[in-house]
C-alpha cells in the first residue's frame, strides 16, 4: 500500500494564540540608580494618594491577575533593599512600589504551537470509552522567549476531540528554595563541563553527600574571601560555572487550587534565558508499574542550546534537571515510555541531520548514541529529527519523525522499530504523512507542521501539531492504516 493513500483526517478543532492571555513578570526600569529615583518619588507622594492610587490600579488590573495584592508585595520584597529607609511604610505603600516594578508580558501573543499530548492523571467521570488528556504547548510572546503552557481535553469514543477554554488568569509556580543535590552527580557533571580547577575541588570538599543551594553559596562565598588579593579570572569564570550549574537543576511548585491552564512554566534559568522550547512529555512507566511524567525541552540562552529535562508526577510540582553525558547535545531528545532491557532509552538528534538512538542507565546521563536512521527520501533530504516519544503498539515502537525538504518544508513522517531491539528500524513510510495544505503554509516560519508528540486511543493516531510556528491543529488517522502503509526496511 502506497502513503499517498492514508486518509489523514484534520480536526474542526484549533488553537491560535490569544493575546489577551498576560502574565505578570517583574519589570527592571534600568539601573540601580533609576529604580531608586521611582522609589524616591513614590515615597514622597502624601498618603491619601497612595490609597487612592492602589485603589485604581487593583481595580483595574485585578480581573485579569488573581492575588494581585501579593504579588504587589511579593515584588516589593524583591526591591525593598533600594530603599534609603523603612520607617512608617505602611502597606499600601509597599504594594504601590511593588506595583511601579511589575509588568504584563502577554505569553502567547506571537505563537502557540509545537504540542505534546499525554494521557491526564485524572480519568474519571468520563463517558465509555472517552479519555481525558494533558496538551503542552510552546508558547511565544514578546522578544521571541518560549514557555511552556497547557490545556485540558477529551477524546470522544469517536475521535471527537474537545479543548477546554482557558480560564483567563496565569501565574507562575513557586520556586522552591533549597532543592537538594546529590554530591556524586552534581561532580560528575562538573567534570564533564571542564570545571575541574583546584578551586572546584575545594568548594565541593566543605559540602556532604547531599547539599542545599545555599550550603555552595557559603562553600563559594568562603572561596571568594579566602585570598586577600582575589580570586583570578580563571577562577571567577570556575565559580561561575558552578553556580550556573546549579541554578539549572531546581523545582517549582504550583498551587493546587490552580487550573492546569493557568499554570505557567517560564524560563527561570540563565541557560533558559530566552527560552525553553518543544517540550515533548511522555507518560513513563517505572519498573512498578507507577507513572511519572517526564518531558525533554531546549532551553535557549539567545546563543547556546542546551538540553534538559523535567519530571513531574502530578503537574503541580515540576523537577528541572540538565541532562548530562557526551550524548546530551542539540534539540530534539524524546525518551522511550519504558524502559527496554532495565536500560533507559532516548531518541536524539546529534548532528542536525540523522535520528540517534541512546541508551543509559541513568536518565539524567547520556553518554553513547548510535546512529538509527537516514534522510533518504526527497522531502527529508535536508534533515531527519523525530516528532516526540515512541509509541508502544504490538507491531513495533511508531516513531513520528520530522522531515526536512526543498524550499525548507517541514513535512511529518513515521517509521517503526522493533519492540525487543529498537536498534532495528522495520519499517517506514516513504511519503510524508502530513504535510503543511493551502491553509497551513502561512505564519511565523512558512511551510511547517511539527509535532512534540501523539498518541493511540482506541487504535486511532491522534496528532495534534504545530502550524507554521504560529498555531496548532489535530490530525487522527487509524494506527492500522499507518502500519499498512510502512514499506519493510
Amino acid at each position: 500500500m502506497n502513503t499517498t493513500c492514508l486518509q489523514v483526517r484534520r480536526s474542526t478543532t484549533f488553537l491560535k494564540p490569544d493575546q489577551s492571555r498576560v502574565l505578570l513578570r517583574p519589570f527592571n526600569p534600568g539601573d540601580s540608580g533609576r529604580a531608586g529615583r521611582i522609589i524616591d518619588r513614590i515615597m514622597a507622594l502624601p498618603e491619601d494618594r497612595v490609597g487612592k492610587l492602589l485603589e485604581e490600579i487593583s481595580a483595574e488590573f485585578s480581573q485579569r491577575h488573581q492575588r494581585i495584592s501579593s504579588l504587589f508585595l511579593e515584588r516589593f520584597e524583591q526591591v525593598r533593599d533600594m530603599l534609603s529607609t523603612e520607617e512608617g511604610l505602611s502597606d499600601e505603600r509597599r504594594m504601590l512600589i511593588g506595583s511601579y516594578f511589575l509588568a504584563e508580558y502577554a505569553l502567547e501573543s506571537a505563537a502557540l504551537f509545537n504540542p505534546s499530548i499525554v494521557p491526564h492523571t485524572d480519568q474519571t467521570g468520563l463517558p465509555p470509552g472517552a479519555l481525558r488528556f494533558v496538551l503542552s504547548l510552546r508558547a511565544t510572546g514578546e522578544g521571541h522567549i518560549s514557555s511552556i503552557t497547557f490545556r485540558t481535553g477529551i477524546i470522544y469514543d469517536d475521535n471527537r476531540i474537545e479543548v477546554f477554554t482557558p480560564t483567563g488568569f496565569l501565574s507562575e509556580p513557586r520556586q522552591i528554595p533549597n532543592p537538594r543535590y546529590e554530591k556524586g552527580l552534581f561532580a560528575r557533571k562538573l567534570i564533564e563541563l571542564g570545571l575541574t580547577r583546584d578551586i572546584t575541588r575545594r568548594v565541593m570538599s566543605k559540602l556532604g553527600e547531599s547539599f542545599a543551594l545555599e550550603e555552595l553559596r557559603a562553600s563559594l562565598q568562603t572561596e571568594q574571601f579566602r585570598l586577600p588579593d582575589g580570586m583570578t579570572q580563571a577562577d571567577q569564570d570556575e565559580t561561575q560555572g558552578i553556580w550556573m550549574l546549579a541554578r539549572s537543576n531546581y523545582e517549582v511548585q504550583f498551587r493546587a487550587e490552580q487550573q492546569l491552564s493557568e499554570r505557567v512554566i517560564f524560563p527561570a534559568t540563565p541557560s533558559q534565558r530566552n527560552g525553553i522550547e518543544d517540550a515533548r512529555f511522555v507518560r513513563f512507566q517505572n519498573d512498578d508499574d507507577t507513572h511519572i511524567y517526564y518531558a525533554t525541552f531546549t532551553a535557549f540562552d539567545g546563543r547556546v542550546v542546551v538540553p534538559e529535562l523535567v519530571e513531574t508526577s502530578d503537574f503541580l510540582l515540576f523537577r528541572f534537571i540538565t541532562l548530562n553525558g557526551p550524548a546530551a547535545q542539540n534539540k530534539g531528545m524524546a525518551l522511550f515510555p519504558r524502559k527496554i532491557h532495565g536500560q533507559y532509552a532516548m531518541l536524539s538528534r546529534q548532528d542536525n541531520e540523522n535520528i540517534y538512538l541512546m541508551f543509559s542507565d541513568n536518565v539524567h546521563f547520556w553518554n553513547e548514541h548510535q546512529i538509527l536512521l537516514k534522510p533518504e527520501f526527497s522531502w527529508e533530504l535536508v534533515q531527519l529529527g523525530n516528532c516526540g516519544s515512541p509509541i508502544e503498539t504490538d507491531a513495533g515502537w511508531l516513531v513520528l519523525s520530522h522531515g526536512v525538504g526543498p524550499m525548507r518544508k517541514y513535512c511529518i513522517g513515521a517509521f517503526l522499530l522493533d519492540r525487543d531491539d529498537p536498534c532495528k528500524v522495520i519499517g517506514r513510510l516513504r511519503e510524508p504523512l502530513l504535510c503543511p495544505n493551502s491553509h497551513e503554509r502561512e505564519g511565523y516560519v512558512p511551510n511547517v507542521v511539527y509535532t512534540c508528540g501523539a498518541l493511540l486511543h482506541q487504535g486511532e493516531l491522534i496528532i495534534p501539531y504545530g502550524i507554521s510556528d504560529y498555531s496548532t491543529g489535530f490530525a487522527t488517522v487509524p494506527l492500522s492504516e499507518v502500519l499498512a502503509a510502512m514499506q519493510s526496511a
